[in-house]
């Protein structure tokens, strides 16, 4: 069984209330489709726009979702397949809502995504400097805008992967991002 499998297999999806309104029963089919995973081996695209999350709300399954992110990120992916990954994930780190229903148990989903993600720094690290796509990359380093709390650190790496890095990660245009959530 590989990791994202078994990230999948830990949630108890069915009693997650899904964005779209049903349960998020099939959102662990759609995560393994994402990851090429079960008796299809090849990955598929999916959108979990407005199911996991929209530009203004993060939904209940936010928070396992992100941990199957982190999980498929440390599996060996496909290129592919990790881009996808981390874009999911970048959606999730950049949230700035939460559902409704969530926010009534006192849940901030945007924070705990990000909380999630800080665990998972050296793998957006290993990401960014592996230099395996540039489109990974960015979107490894944007993450890391997010999450990473080590200023310096971040500079380093910028500074060593500047060559590989898309032109907003290398200027530091991304870092608005961390800005606008500070505020």
């Amino acid at each position: 069984m590989r990791l994202v499998e078994m990230e999948v297999a830990r949630r108890d999806w069915k009693s997650m209330l899904c964005g779209c309104g049903s349960s998020a029963e099939h959102l662990a089919r759609d995560l393994l489709n994402l990851a090429g995973s079960g008796y299809r081996q090849e990955a598929t695209r999916v959108s979990l726009e407005q199911h996991v999350w929209s530009p203004a709300v993060l939904w209940e399954p936010a928070p396992a979702v992100t941990s199957v992110a982190l999980a498929a990120l440390a599996d060996g992916l496909a290129l592919t397949a990790r881009e996808w990954f981390l874009e999911l994930l970048q959606c999730l780190v950049a949230g700035e809502g939460t559902d409704r229903e969530s926010a009534r148990r006192g849940l901030d989903l945007p924070e705990v995504c990000r909380g999630l993600a800080r665990q998972g720094l050296w793998l957006l690290y290993e990401e960014v400097m592996s230099n395996r796509s540039l489109g990974a990359a960015g979107t490894a380093f944007e993450i890391l805008t997010v999450v990473e709390p080590d200023r310096a650190r971040l500079q380093g790496v910028r500074e060593i992967a500047a060559d590989w890095l898309p032109m907003c990660c290398r200027t530091g245009l991304c870092d608005d991002d961390l800005r606008a959530l500070d505020h």
